[in-house]
């Protein structure tokens, strides 16, 4: 375990107890509403019966969206506080769900071939390097298999409401892959009547466009769609200095969805010294 770890692991705890956005279960949905918040565009197929991870995904929410269109669910997280949300979702709904809490660069656990879709919400930019995980992923997914992340616009890594100057959002940190960033969450994740003190910021690192399109080859990944995102239908002149206003100027997030090529001389080894 190293200080990446104990900082997520800690962090996302906090989360969980205050309630914040990515940490509250999806309990009203739908198979087709579902569906619709983890791909809108159905760029993944058939769900039924397939083999699922959710990696780095608890909070009870993408495991819903699979598991109403009656995929197969194992969710891995740092959190044992986010897990507990899954297991929240599958009562409500009535579904089984497996979870696994640990660290998604070291997925060493599952077997070899184990999953057909391995479906990622932001959460790459939380470890130094995500040339680590692209290979761990790429070990446990079925020839063809598919890899579904959001990860952070390398451009606007950092970014946020905090950076307006009153004329422009600021950019003052150097485009340096695995640079640590630190800055504070944005109002709209906690509820505002949440009593648990809020934790610091995130602790994100850097992954430059160019590391994450090699590394994904280098994992012998293929591209398949790559898009950016704001996260929210678009708002008409929203106010300077605020969210909504910031998107218009930078998409924060790139969604990616690849393919695992059955390529040859893969190694098909998974090992990791963390835990």
């Amino acid at each position: 375990m190293d200080d990446v770890h104990r900082f997520n692991h800690v962090r996302w705890n906090s989360l969980a107890r205050a309630k914040a956005l990515f940490t509250r279960p999806w309990l009203n949905e739908t198979a087709e509403s579902a569906r619709h918040r983890i791909d809108p565009a159905e760029r993944l197929g058939d769900l039924r019966n397939r083999d699922v991870l959710c990696l780095a995904g608890g909070g009870g929410q993408q495991s819903v969206a699979f598991a109403l269109n009656r995929a197969v669910i194992t969710v891995l997280d740092i959190s044992e506080a986010q897990l507990s949300r899954d297991h929240e979702a599958a009562r409500h709904y009535g579904y089984s769900v497996a979870t696994v809490q640990g660290d998604m660069r070291n997925l060493s656990m599952f077997r070899t071939d184990s999953f057909d879709i391995v479906s990622q919400p932001y959460s790459l930019n939380f470890v130094p390097d995500c040339r680590e995980v692209f290979a761990q992923v790429a070990s446990i997914l079925r020839i063809g298999g598919l890899y579904s992340f959001w990860t952070a616009n390398p451009f606007a890594a950092g970014l946020g409401t905090h950076s307006w100057n009153g004329d422009a959002y600021e950019v003052g940190r150097s485009y340096e892959q695995g640079a640590e960033l630190q800055y504070e969450d944005e109002s709209w994740v906690f509820p505002e009547d949440s009593p648990e003190p809020r934790t610091a910021g995130p602790r994100e690192y850097h992954q430059l466009l160019s590391t994450i399109l090699n590394g994904l080859v280098g994992a012998d990944f293929t591209l398949l769609h790559m898009q950016e995102e704001t996260g929210h239908a678009p708002v008409h002149d929203p106010a300077p200095g605020t969210w909504d206003h910031f998107t218009t100027i930078m998409p924060p997030w790139f969604s990616f969805l690849v393919r695992r090529n059955d390529a040859p001389g893969h190694n098909r080894q998974i090992s990791s010294s963390r835990s």
